[in-house]
């Protein structure tokens, strides 16, 4: 949720300043881009060049360089910044935002910021209490900033009581939830099927097919972009989520993919089936392995559940179910049929005629067929941008 953000952290002179250096790192290493300007008391509880070498940007405390007159242009800075982050934040400093002073380079920077600002207070138990601070702490919230709030615990003092800076982890947790309910999915949960299914003949060997599952996890890590909360089964694959809220859950067999569809499919608002299922699977597995014999070779198959017909028929209103078809002739007409046969609200079409799309490629070229018939053709892309257009379609069909 933060990776790309420009994020300013203001950081005042508290004890709980030490806290810092790890709130930079994993701001960081969620991918933001940290500029910290530190208040002059600040510098006496945590150096610059530590706080400079976690952010690798050189940090800010005054309002111009001493040595070359070079001016660090507060405005620039307010304008830069997708937030502005203030943490620890002491009752002095709480009382200057209150009430516009502007006497140091990180106050200047909060009346110059156009975008969200967050404060996370930090201070003992009865400055926290004082009735000044709290009329501080409403009428910034009355401002529209936003306060992550702070904890309960050991003071500094001693005492025992609530004021304590709120965990690094804990202000992470709450900026990305932040930034999550801005997205074009927040708050819906939606399930993708991925991959292939092996059906087992013996111990050794089964019946597969060639897919390698990089649509259907492009599509999990794009939906939880999106803010999404993403469910992914897959069948064998290597591939791995590049986003760590994506919830996997492993399969082997068609058998196990419609178990754990039927699982979750009720309580999901979306579903996404992109996972290449076996429409057949042997009769009669063997407890031990074939041997090789002279004459020719025959396996009983049985037709697999169709999961993707079975979730059509359970739909319910406002649910939306997305299905894929991989076509080597008459792709449209087939597409149009399943998509009306299973009940689809649309139906992601790509054939192997087309140069660059199907199995373990990293491109894909696909028609979008809706409900309605409406056709959507899209060039050849790589299955990230894909992804990302199977998943607009969805979020468009969602908020009208």
């Amino acid at each position: 949720m933060l990776e790309g953000k420009n994020i300013i952290l203001g950081v005042c002179g508290s004890i709980a300043a030490y806290k810092s250096a790890l709130l930079v790192r994993l701001l960081v290493k969620a991918g933001a881009h940290v500029q910290v300007v530190m208040t002059p008391d600040a510098v006496n509880f945590i150096t610059p060049l530590t706080l400079a070498t976690l952010s690798k940007k050189p940090v800010l405390v005054n309002y111009y360089k001493t040595e070359t007159g070079e001016w660090h242009n507060h405005v620039e800075l307010g304008l830069w910044a997708d937030m502005l982050i203030i943490a620890p934040a002491t009752a002095n400093t709480l009382a200057k935002m209150a009430n516009g002073l502007c006497d140091n380079l990180l106050s200047a920077v909060y009346l110059s910021a156009k975008c969200p600002v967050y404060f996370a207070p930090a201070m003992d138990l009865d400055m926290w209490l004082h009735p000044a601070t709290r009329l501080n702490v409403d009428k910034l919230q009355s401002f529209g900033n936003v306060m992550i709030a702070p904890g309960n615990g050991e003071l500094a003092s001693g005492l025992y009581g609530e004021g304590r800076l709120a965990e690094p982890e804990e202000i992470v947790d709450f900026l990305s939830s932040e930034q999550k309910k801005k997205l074009l999915l927040a708050g819906h949960k939606v399930m993708v099927t991925a991959g292939p299914t092996y059906e087992a003949i013996d111990p050794v060997r089964f019946i597969g097919n060639h897919s390698s599952g990089k649509m259907g996890f492009a599509i999990a890590d794009e939906l939880a972009k999106m803010g999404a909360d993403v469910i992914l089964i897959s069948g064998p694959s290597a591939q791995v989520s590049k986003q760590k809220s994506v919830k996997r859950i492993d399969v082997t067999s068609a058998a196990q993919m419609l178990d754990a569809c039927l699982a979750h499919y009720k309580n999901t608002k979306v579903c996404i089936m992109s996972a290449a299922v076996a429409d057949y699977t042997p009769a009669h597995i063997a407890q031990q392995k074939i041997k090789k014999k002279d004459a020719g070779f025959n396996i009983e198959l049985t037709a697999t559940t169709d999961i993707l017909k079975t979730l059509g028929e359970q739909k319910t209103t406002g649910q939306l179910l997305v299905g894929f078809a991989l076509e080597t002739n008459d792709e449209e007409m087939n597409a149009i049929t399943k998509l009306q046969k299973k009940n689809l609200d649309f139906i992601v079409l790509n054939s192997l005629n087309d140069a660059g799309a199907g199995f373990r490629k990293d491109t894909n070229k696909i028609t979008i067929i809706d409900r309605d018939l409406q056709k959507t053709t899209f060039e050849l892309k790589s299955k990230d941008a894909v992804a990302y257009d199977i998943c607009l379609k969805v979020a468009q069909l969602i908020n009208g």
